[in-house]
């Protein structure tokens, strides 16, 4: 389908996904100057006043870069609302969003339709974190206007759906606004989305390597040198199972390969009450696509790559030999 704008204007069909404590002002604006659209997690904003601030500051900024680049405006931004019960600063989040006219707002742990009603109210768009299809039915029948198919191999919160059945399934009675989660770290696996029937690639653990980034240096070298097998899925450190780093797992003292199970009652969000190693601080989330993920860099330089690659999978899909083959 058409995208509608602002989405439209894309560089490419890429969101960068948003990265708890990772994500901040200054990874947004780089995202979004370079193309893609950026986003964070409202809980980053602490105490809850600054969340105005941070979107006056992503607002301001992306103004000035369009009227001093009209040959190349950015790219709309997201703000992700952990909507789940125990967060009771959700409603005080979305009013600021209000505020400032947000234009995509992600929501996470939990379809409300007073949520995606309140977005659509001041024009803008919702898109919904689902593991599986039926989570998928339930969102859209609540009011989201799109979804976020979380497939294995997504960092942080993460199912363990194949995305070629988790698309499938989805694309059999919807045909809204998809953005496709779980390995995405290079222009190949870009298009791959687009090709199961996603309108973009969802991206986070390739920007954590990124100077933009609100990262620890030993985190962001943790994404240069790892690879998919150096992920480990566990509920240990928030009661939603997660893929996270095996060495941050490591270093805290616990053993990757002998983790207990804890008690998806006790969600924690943010202070690892699970464990004293605190999840994102010390526990550090990360998707298997890292391996895509050779040197430390720029956001424009992390999208400039994805460009590249993007396009030379597009161009090799399209060479008229490789199609030859395929009827073969």
């Amino acid at each position: 389908m058409p995208l509608p704008a602002p989405f439209d204007r894309l560089r490419l069909p890429l969101i960068g996904s948003p990265l708890f404590i990772v994500s901040g002002p200054e990874l947004v604006i780089a995202q979004c100057k370079a193309g893609i659209i950026g986003s964070f997690p409202a809980l980053n904003a602490r105490p809850q006043t600054l969340l105005d601030e941070w979107l006056h500051q992503i607002t301001e900024e992306l103004a000035k870069h369009n009227r001093e680049n009209p040959d190349r405006p950015a790219a709309p931004f997201a703000v992700n609302q952990i909507v789940h019960r125990s967060n009771d600063r959700v409603m005080a989040d979305m009013a600021t969003c209000e505020k400032w006219q947000v234009p995509l707002v992600i929501t996470s742990l939990g379809a409300r339709t007073e949520i995606f009603d309140a977005v659509r109210g001041w024009g803008g768009i919702s898109m919904h974190d689902v593991i599986n299809n039926r989570f998928a039915n339930k969102a859209i029948e609540k009011g989201a206007d799109g979804l976020i198919p979380v497939a294995a191999g997504a960092g942080g919160h993460a199912g363990t759906q194949s995305p070629f059945a988790l698309m499938q399934e989805i694309r059999e009675w919807f045909d809204g606004l998809v953005a496709l989660s779980g390995s995405i770290a290079n222009g190949a696996s870009v298009l791959s989305a687009q090709a199961m029937g996603a309108d973009f690639g969802y991206a986070g653990s390739a920007f954590i390597a990124t100077e933009e980034a609100n990262a620890d240096q030993a985190y962001k070298q943790g994404i240069v040198d790892g690879s998919a097998e150096g992920i480990v899925y566990s509920n240990l450190f928030t009661g939603v199972h997660g893929n996270y780093l095996r060495s941050s797992i490591e270093n805290a003292g616990l053993d990757p390969d002998d983790l207990p199970t804890s008690d998806p009652s006790k969600m924690n969000f943010g202070s690892g009450g699970n464990t004293k190693a605190k999840a994102w601080k010390d526990i550090w989330g990360s998707g298997q696509g890292i391996g895509a993920v050779k040197t430390l860099g720029t956001v424009e330089d992390m999208v400039a790559r994805i460009e590249r690659e993007y396009h030379a999978a597009k161009a090799r899909m399209l060479a008229d030999s490789d199609y030859t083959s395929w009827q073969d």
